[in-house]
């Protein structure tokens, strides 16, 4: 079975990337689920229940979080009611959803769904490496088929929570930094691994952000209003994971792009 995974959707170029380029993806790949990290699907910052359901009904099956997961006001009770939608595990506790889902795909046998945050230049989230440990036990009595969103800065910390899952889990993508990494590749254990899937938005920008106010902040030191770039470069970035759906091994892994230009 074939699982794709669409790296940060940052604003209304991002979703109108996956508007205009999911459907001939979902012809040419044949993907049996989708998912998709939404944490900056919202103006770059957050999720709201509209353009969730926007999302799900151009055909995305789960959508992942971030540390923005909570940005926008009209999100706590959404990541309450809808399954589909998972923020990082690792948040406090008592903070609204989960960081795990069990779901069905096309091809009949059920995926599980884990989205934890690094911490490594990020806030004061739970030690990832042991939530995925206890994640992973409760993933394991449903399926053997578990993909991993791990939303974190620095490129260590992804590399190392590859190593730490390597055999353990189908597959575990880095999300968060949006520049998207060459290093795609199938560990030693079975797991298939990189260290940032990238954006889906626009790249005539600073990762998503107008590049003149970013600019403008950098050279002056003051502060500036971060807000979405003009919808000019734009692109879809993800991967295509190939998963033996009976032991959970990944066979191959690769990035998946589509150059949309000015939208």
């Amino acid at each position: 079975m074939n699982i794709l995974f669409i790296g940060d959707i940052f604003g209304r170029p991002g979703r109108d990337a996956v508007r205009k380029a999911l459907p001939e993806l979902r012809r040419e790949l044949a993907p049996d689920m989708i998912i998709a990290n939404c944490e900056n699907s919202a103006g770059g910052k957050g999720v709201t229940p509209r353009i969730a359901e926007e999302l799900f009904g151009r055909g995305i099956d789960v959508l992942t979080g971030g540390n923005h997961s909570f940005y926008q006001r009209d999100t706590n009770g959404l990541f309450d009611q809808e399954t589909r939608l998972l923020r990082p595990e690792n948040f406090p506790p008592g903070t609204p959803g989960r960081g795990i889902g069990i779901y069905d795909s096309s091809a009949g046998f059920p995926v599980a769904v884990l989205n934890l945050c690094g911490r490594a230049f990020m806030d004061h989230y739970a030690d990832p490496f042991r939530t995925i440990d206890r994640l992973i036990d409760e993933a394991r009595r449903e399926t053997p088929i578990i993909f991993v969103d791990f939303h974190a800065e620095t490129t260590s910390e992804k590399v190392a929570m590859g190593w730490y899952v390597d055999g353990r889990v189908t597959a575990m993508v880095g999300t968060h930094t949006h520049i998207p990494t060459a290093d795609e590749r199938v560990l030693p254990g079975g797991t298939a691994h990189i260290t940032d899937t990238g954006m889906t938005g626009p790249y005539d920008s600073v990762i998503g952000a107008d590049k003149d106010a970013v600019l403008g902040a950098l050279l002056t030191l003051r502060p500036h209003r971060f807000g979405v770039a003009e919808p000019r470069d734009v692109r879809l970035c993800g991967v295509l994971v190939e998963v033996d759906q009976l032991t959970g091994r990944a066979l191959r892994i690769e990035r998946v792009r589509r150059d949309l230009g000015d939208l």
